[in-house]
């Protein structure tokens, strides 16, 4: 049966991956958690870490459509923040919290801030949020780690770590930023990475609530915006990244960061 090889080297000292945690969180994800986390993720056939680094093989979902409808994606993410609500840290409690390396990502917006507010392709809401957020990310993380009752979340809850297969079966993938966090977080990230504007609501009603998204939201909005530095001026994916800010920006006016 063909397998997907994940193969990670030791991460260097001091870099977010090894602040975080990240491989090996993910390695022991899919030891103890993978086994009984309720919802699809590829089948694992081995997990191991050495001197070298982490490895997993995996089930090779290549085949399978990547993404998913904004419906089945929040419906998935709803089953997983309500089976675990109140438990993933008691049960897994290596768990990473949310704000955990909050300064090293800090620093990383703060120094990139300044040659992304001159793009071209920023709308003046993008750029005022932009600018409200210098100095402000440990505030935004602030809120988002008070977002609501904690439980088990996926992290990166985008369309590209997720695949629809036969049926319409939506797994999720890539688990290397597993957390014990509001269930809010991953909601937030799916609509800001993700989910064009006008499909916002039909994902939020198809998760159910919409309580501590705005909180989550200024967090949110610093990861699409250093992921928006990473895209060429002008080009589809930028244009889309700004879209989804700007949507972002008026479900969480930009006064409330740092207030």
């Amino acid at each position: 049966m063909p397998r997907f090889v994940k193969q990670r080297p030791l991460a260097a000292p001091g870099s977010i991956p090894a602040v975080l945690r990240m491989f090996e969180n993910e390695m022991r994800f899919y030891q103890e958690i993978a086994p009984v986390v309720d919802v699809r993720v590829p089948a694992c056939y081995l997990a191991t870490a050495d001197a070298d680094g982490t490895r997993l093989e995996l089930e090779d979902l290549s085949e399978w459509s990547e993404g998913a409808s904004p419906l089945a994606a929040a419906i998935l993410l709803a089953h997983l923040h309500g089976r675990w609500q109140g438990m993933a840290t008691a049960r897994w409690p290596w768990l990473r919290r949310a704000g955990e390396g909050v300064d090293l990502v800090a620093a990383l917006y703060d120094g990139t801030w300044p040659r992304l507010r001159g793009r071209s392709d920023l709308t003046p809401s993008v750029r005022e949020w932009g600018e409200h957020l210098l100095g402000h990310v440990p505030s935004a993380q602030r809120a988002a780690s008070a977002a609501g009752p904690v439980t088990l979340a996926h992290g990166d809850a985008s369309y590209r770590n997720m695949r629809t297969g036969p049926g319409g079966a939506v797994a999720l993938l890539d688990w290397e930023d597993v957390s014990a966090a509001p269930g809010a977080t991953d909601l937030a990230w799916l609509l800001v990475s993700s989910v064009r504007p006008d499909d916002w609501d039909v994902a939020v009603t198809a998760y159910g609530s919409d309580a501590g998204l705005a909180d989550v939201m200024p967090s949110a909005v610093v990861q699409a915006l250093l992921s928006l530095a990473d895209e060429p001026v002008g080009s589809a994916q930028a244009r889309a990244w700004v879209r989804r800010i700007e949507a972002a920006a008026e479900r969480a006016p930009v006064g409330n960061v740092g207030a």
